[in-house]
């Protein structure tokens, strides 16, 4: 996983390979200090753009965390280039209706997080 980056005024955190239980803990880890880093002039955390173009596999862990962060940090989360297999569970869980999906990073970063296309259509 590589974080830091940044698109325009979001914070881009790049993650690679499976997300599972064993996996998850440096995802979780850089949301946290996304949603206690800078905040914008309304007192809100900036954007948070989670890209999943390398990742194939998560769990239900990793919806549980996501979930978990952007309720308790009030982070502009958005999950960016999800795979086939992501957006199917992402639809199954629901969590498609809760955080948007962008089928790029740019995308996503450039959104105001209202609303997205499907991502990847």
């Amino acid at each position: 996983m590589r974080e830091g980056q940044r698109a325009g005024d979001a914070l881009v955190i790049i993650v690679t390979g499976p997300l599972d239980i064993d996996t998850v803990a440096p995802l979780e880890a850089a949301l946290c200090e996304a949603g206690a880093g800078p905040r914008d002039g309304d007192g809100a955390a900036r954007p948070v753009v989670v890209d999943l173009a390398e990742v194939e596999f998560a769990d239900s862990t990793t919806v549980n965390i996501l979930l978990q962060q952007h309720a308790a940090l009030g982070t502009r989360l958005r999950l960016a280039a999800p795979s086939p297999g992501l957006r199917r569970l992402f639809e199954l869980t629901g969590l498609d209706g809760v955080l948007p999906l962008y089928g790029t990073v740019a995308e996503a970063a450039a959104s105001d997080g209202a609303a997205a296309e499907p991502a990847g259509e």
